[in-house]
């Protein structure tokens, strides 16, 4: 899974999350540290109060929380969204020992980016591109 660092510098840098069911989040806050959450039309929705989007905690779930806005939110993109993300630019992912790789082509050629896990190292490649 993407760290919360990486997330927070997707957002620095400009990716935009428009909220939709299967998506994860945590909300930025110490007190809630590590807690991962699953947007789901059962318990979590996308809703929208005075032009604002807000993620509303449905039913008793967590701390029974009302709702949460998207700044505080912090989407934690999955695999399949990050190389969407790339678009055009991602030129191929493989396994090189425990590391993943992620190639990409950008305006200065073909780079690469190394982790030990896919979503990470699919960050890194979209940072270097935003």
């Amino acid at each position: 899974m993407i760290t919360v660092e990486l997330a927070r510098s997707l957002v620095e840098g400009g990716v935009l999350w428009e909220p939709t069911p299967g998506d994860r989040f945590t909300i930025d806050q110490p007190n809630v540290a590590g807690e991962v959450f699953w947007i789901s039309h059962l318990t979590i929705d996308v809703l929208t109060f005075k032009g604002q989007p807000l993620l509303g905690f449905n039913g008793t779930t967590e701390w029974a929380l009302d709702s949460v806005t998207l700044d505080t939110a912090l989407w934690l993109p999955r695999e399949d969204q990050l190389r969407e993300l790339l678009g055009d630019r991602f030129a191929g992912l493989h396994r090189d020992g425990d590391t993943w790789v992620v190639e990409v082509t950008g305006a200065d050629g073909r780079a690469t980016f190394r982790a030990a896990d896919t979503e990470c190292a699919y960050a890194e490649a979209l940072l270097s591109l935003v």
